[in-house]
């Protein structure tokens, strides 16, 4: 059953309740690998051996679901086991899939070097452009249609609403990585998608101290074949990787307003730098996608990214010399970090369709004193 509670009130309950035991109000963590059975097969509310199932781990996995506005969810070890579980268990050999050109390059890395492997073929298209995504679905039967929006890095967004419909019309499935909106910003079930996936390890886990990946779906069909799957392969997160998203959780909304506030003056003061080039950011007017943004986000986001006027090497330089933007990958913390994603999280797709310019930075804002943020990147820059 769909709660009518509100988001920030899902984030903190929903799958939280106080334990009927002791009265804790926060989910304790069973750091235990199996479980006493009350005689053979008996086990106590499903619990038998903890990589098919934790108390901890259903606790989060209930609150993502809600927040989701979602079926089921399963919790994974990652972000990208929680997409290996999924396109393992829905696609078989000879499937094709469609990918965004601006896609995450460790996704693009499971569809490029391990998944075509086995089988299954992609097709590269700009999920933006909803009359190319048409195009590839009446060219061949494709199974799958995987979209990110925003994209990491260069930030396009695709017509969720839009692109179920044409996948459904031409009996694909949609699928939608979530991970840089949050569900607190963008809920893709609602819009129609069928799956959304989420690395947790970004804003929901929100601290840069937890790595977990999700899968939220909108048919209960999908849990058991998906839940088998990850019983099978083992991607599971541990009690203690579930308790530290789950704690994460419970301050999203709070933190999410934060970060969109943020990235929206950095990106406005970017904008008018002399030393930028360009800058991506839906919440800016001038972002062809800020139309479509606004009317399936809540906000625009905590990630920005831009290019350098003076090239690679200037780039490079400028994510050297900040003070409180952290050079590291990953994003979604509540610290602000700054990479260069040609040398660090694309390096993957270097040569490919996929390739990023070399003069981008990426900028993951996180929730420090917005003025202290803008005068660390002024004197970086």
């Amino acid at each position: 059953m769909i709660s009518q509670d509100g988001f920030e009130t899902l984030a903190i309950h929903a799958g939280q309740e106080p334990d009927p035991l002791t009265g804790a109000v926060v989910p304790p963590i069973y750091q235990v690998s199996t479980f006493k059975q009350d005689g053979v097969g008996g086990a106590r509310g499903g619990y038998e051996y903890a990589r098919s199932a934790n108390p901890t781990r259903t606790a989060l996995e209930e609150c993502l679901a809600a927040l989701e506005n979602g079926a089921g969810a399963l919790a994974f070890a990652s972000g990208l086991a929680a997409e290996d579980c999924l396109l393992r268990t829905v696609c078989s050999p000879g499937d094709h899939v469609l990918i965004p050109d601006d896609a995450y390059g460790g996704t693009y890395r499971l569809f490029a070097q391990v998944l075509a492997g086995w089988g299954i073929s992609h097709t590269v298209v700009a999920m933006s452009d909803l009359a190319a995504v048409r195009a590839e679905l009446a060219a061949r039967p494709v199974k799958m249609v995987w979209v990110e929006t925003p994209t990491n890095p260069l930030l396009s967004i695709a017509d969720i609403r839009a692109l179920a419909h044409a996948a459904h019309g031409a009996g694909a499935m949609l699928v939608v990585d979530n991970t840089f909106a949050s569900p607190y910003l963008q809920q893709p079930l609602r819009l129609g998608a069928d799956v959304v996936v989420h690395s947790t390890t970004k804003y929901l886990g929100g601290h840069s101290d937890v790595i977990g990946g999700a899968i939220v779906f909108a048919d209960t069909e999908l849990a058991a074949p998906i839940g088998f799957t990850r019983n099978a392969t083992g991607g599971v997160p541990g009690p203690f990787d579930a308790w530290l998203t789950l704690r994460g959780i419970k301050t999203l909304a709070a933190r999410m307003d934060r970060h969109c506030r943020n990235a929206m003056r950095i990106a406005e003061m970017l904008a008018e730098h002399p030393a930028v080039a360009e800058v991506f950011y839906p919440g800016l007017p001038a972002h062809p996608g800020h139309k479509t943004a606004q009317e399936q986000m809540r906000a625009f986001g905590g990630m920005v990214s831009f290019r350098m006027l003076a090239g690679e090497e200037a780039a490079v330089a400028a994510c050297g010399r900040t003070r409180l933007f952290t050079l590291g990958e990953s994003l979604g913390g509540v610290e602000s970090l700054i990479e260069h994603p040609a040398r660090m999280t694309h390096a993957s797709v270097a040569g490919s369709v996929l390739e990023v310019p070399a003069d981008l930075i990426r900028l993951s804002v996180g929730i420090e004193d917005c003025d202290d943020l803008m005068d660390d990147l002024q004197q970086a820059l």
